[in-house]
């Protein structure tokens, strides 16, 4: 992951500021909001994990998916500035096992590579993560996790259709949806529904009609779960 320090710019040489040496005057960069973005990730998930750091388009098990799948995720990443930039985001659609993470993971990697700030969890990771907030002991209370959440480029998660439903829950999957979709920043995820619309019965309705809006139709993947066919074979 790039640190904001790290990211580099032909114009501040990584500082943030631009120097006028007639009026001794500093003035923020245009590489500036990027690097406060990627500050603001500090303290959140934003690493691909183990597995997934080799994946690539033009190995398996990529190479075997659902080419018309492929060439739509390869032409988010091949323009995942402007995608970013706009809002747009994706979700990957389908039962266990057909690939539906790899492809979230490779749009994460490319993000990352862009130098754009990117958050990863799973819904369940995530839900702990807040009510964490709620300990005394806690670093972070739960508006400054909000925020970050909110302020990053690319927030990816993981099984939107896993966690147990409840008020709480419904309730803390609007709030980040909802500051997202009225800030306009991208969002991508997996979800194990065999129906799209069985969607809003995991996230609930208002989650749902966000989501549609900011991913559009869903990328379906089908077939037989690849982690049991492997290890079976």
């Amino acid at each position: 992951m790039t640190s904001p320090r790290q990211l580099t710019c032909p114009h501040c040489d990584g500082s943030g500021f631009l120097l006028d040496e007639a009026t001794g005057e500093a003035s923020p960069c245009e590489c500036r909001p990027r690097r406060i973005a990627l500050a603001r990730t500090r303290s959140l998930s934003h690493h691909i994990p183990r597995r997934f750091l080799d994946v690539g388009f033009d190995r398996n098990p990529v190479k075997e998916m659902d080419p018309t799948i492929v060439r739509a995720v390869e032409r988010y990443c091949r323009t995942i500035d402007e995608r970013l930039d706009r809002g747009e985001g994706l979700w990957f659609q389908g039962p266990r096992g057909t690939g539906k993470t790899t492809l979230a993971m490779l749009v994460s990697q490319h993000a990352l590579k862009a130098q754009r700030a990117v958050a990863i969890y799973t819904v369940p990771q995530l839900l702990s993560e807040i009510r964490k907030t709620y300990d005394d002991d806690s670093r972070h209370d739960y508006l400054e996790l909000t925020r970050r959440l909110a302020g990053v480029d690319l927030l990816h998660l993981e099984d939107m259709a896993v966690a147990r439903t409840n008020d709480w829950v419904l309730e803390q999957l609007y709030t980040i949806i909802n500051d997202r979709y009225q800030d306009e920043r991208s969002v991508i995820f997996t979800a194990d529904v065999e129906n799209p619309d069985d969607l809003a019965t995991h996230v609930g309705e208002r989650t749902y009609s966000r989501l549609i809006q900011m991913c559009g139709d869903p990328l379906p993947l089908r077939g037989e779960d690849r982690r049991i066919a492997v290890r079976a074979g």
